[in-house]
């Protein structure tokens, strides 16, 4: 998938992504309601994904690990704010720990996906949201943008079978 736009905004503390996916927003939605896609995607290159809970309902929670070179590990987990099937995704992402408690240091980052059908598909605009300027320029600093696009762009390949 391509990703047609990175637009960070300074003002309002947000970070957009802006792709085209092939199927109509209710394929697309499969790469988030379906855990093993979700493992093919969420994750940069070279750390991929084991989602090892998936509870995709506003309250609920994902909870993954990306397991990177040297058998590295890095957990996360999402708390789900809101969802509307094929439509909308709200969440918080942080990093945790190995039991499952938030990394000190590590910000949460507010996400938004919204899927828009369109006449070739699903257009999927992800929002990041941060909780001051000096994270997101410390985020910015540490390749967020970079990393975001690379993950997106796995999109594709999660929906190929």
């Amino acid at each position: 998938m391509p990703v047609l736009s990175v637009t960070p905004d300074p003002a309002s503390l947000t970070l957009t992504l802006v792709a085209d996916l092939a199927p109509a927003p209710a394929g697309a939605w499969q790469l988030w309601a379906d855990p093993r896609r979700l493992e093919r995607w969420w994750g940069p290159a070279g750390w991929p994904a084991t989602v090892t809970a998936h509870e995709l309902r506003p309250g609920g929670s994902v909870h993954y690990v990306m397991h990177g070179p040297e058998d590295r590990e890095s957990a996360g987990w999402w708390r789900i704010l809101a969802v509307e099937h094929a439509a909308l995704l709200e969440l918080e992402d942080r990093f945790v720990d190995a039991h499952g408690e938030p990394n000190p240091g590590t910000p949460a980052v507010g996400m938004t996906f919204h899927l828009h059908p369109t006449s070739t598909g699903t257009r999927v605009t992800m929002i990041n949201t941060f909780s001051s300027t000096a994270e997101m320029e410390d985020l910015a600093r540490r390749g967020l943008a970079e990393g975001l696009t690379e993950v997106l762009g796995q999109m594709d390949a999660a929906l190929a079978d």
